[in-house]
């Protein structure tokens, strides 16, 4: 599987963002899909992930209630609706897929990574 990210950038506090990530080379209907982020300095951390239905869905605490993820099986796209962005939300942000259906948060639970895409928050 390849994985091609995008939708970043520069942007405000209280702005919005979507990120994009087309998959290419598998069966995506049947691939987990998850964003992890990266920033400055600090471990990778998951952010959110979605089951090949959709009908399984975790987001990490910081971002709940601000950010969507969700996927369009026809475009062999996941997406990454960031709404009400924060300064600490600033990251290298990667999708994410693994050979099995279900969603999890565990990055090692995935098998294929995108090139990421940077997100800029400003206060």
């Amino acid at each position: 599987v390849q994985l091609q990210a995008c939708g970043g950038g520069l942007v405000q506090a209280g702005d919005s963002l979507r990120l994009s990530c087309v998959a290419s080379g598998r069966t995506f209907s049947s691939t987990g899909m998850g964003w992890f982020r990266q920033a400055p300095g600090k471990e990778r951390e998951f952010v959110a992930a979605i089951s090949w239905s959709g009908g399984m869905i975790y987001y990490v605490d910081s971002v709940k209630g601000r950010f969507t993820i969700s996927r369009d099986n026809a475009k062999n796209t996941v997406y990454l609706q960031m709404n009400s962005l924060e300064p600490e939300d600033t990251a290298v942000y990667y999708c994410a897929a693994r050979r099995y259906a279900a969603a999890t948060t565990q990055p090692t639970d995935y098998d294929y990574w995108g090139q990421g895409t940077l997100v800029t928050v400003s206060s």
